[in-house]
């Protein structure tokens, strides 16, 4: 009896530790956001609404030591995050949600009727539209004759090519969009912002086969993590922001 009482009261001690603990790393956060963070202690508080009671910091340090990095681990789709980490679906879905919702956010912060009528601009909002996304992706964004954004349209996921398929793709989305001009649109997941052959080549052939339909296409942007290559700033196979 003595044993169990002993046992619960060092139960309870532990736990008013991790309790303190918790209130600290919320009245930073309250006080100065994420600012002064180490990438262990960001895990770990966002592990306190998986975990309601107990210490997160060792679950926080095993998880980095497993994938190496936040993005790593974010990154990690859901099967992929329970077998390496043993962990619960739900955990795995909160930690492979991270990417989508920070991609939702900041799309929603650009609002509706969103006028894409410089390169600065256009640029800034693709560079957006990528967050999250971990494999290659084409859109084609769809612009009214004042270069208002009517729609955006994936038209391809994985690696660029020039099927006829992806072509019509295009072309329907142009149409059905009733785009008087585009903005084409694709990331390079490993980094380089170097546009390769196949990316030329598709430029310039989307570029003619818009043409014929009387749309033009503004740009093609190419992004890299937080930088991006514009096929307008450097006047290759695209019209650009400013002519008529």
């Amino acid at each position: 009896m003595e044993n169990e009482l002993k046992e619960a009261s060092k139960r309870k001690k532990e736990e008013s530790i991790h309790k303190g603990h918790r209130d600290r790393i919320r009245k930073r956060y309250y006080e100065n956001g994420l600012d002064g963070f180490a990438e262990h202690e960001v895990l770990e508080f966002l592990l306190f609404y998986c975990y309601p009671q107990g210490d997160t910091n060792e679950k926080a340090h095993q998880m980095l030591n497993e994938f190496g990095s936040l993005h790593n681990l974010f990154e990690s789709d859901v099967p992929t995050l329970k077998e390496r980490l043993k962990c619960s679906e739900n955990i795995a879905v909160l930690l492979n949600l991270i990417p989508a919702l920070a991609n939702r956010y900041y799309r929603s912060k650009w609002g509706r009727n969103l006028i894409l009528d410089n390169g600065k601009v256009a640029c800034e909002y693709v560079l957006d539209l990528f967050v999250g996304h971990t494999v290659e992706r084409f859109y084609l964004l769809s612009l009214d004759a004042q270069k208002r954004l009517n729609h955006v349209s994936l038209i391809s996921e994985g690696t660029l090519n020039e099927s006829s398929v992806y072509l019509r793709e295009v072309m329907r989305e142009a149409i059905q969009n009733q785009a008087a001009c585009v903005i084409l649109t694709h990331n390079h997941p490993g980094g380089t912002l170097k546009p390769s052959r196949s990316d030329l080549e598709a430029t310039r052939v989307i570029a003619e086969l818009l043409r014929a339909i009387q749309v033009r296409v503004l740009d093609h942007i190419i992004v890299a993590g937080d930088t991006y290559y514009s096929f307008a700033a450097r006047r290759q196979h695209v019209t650009g922001y400013e002519a008529l």
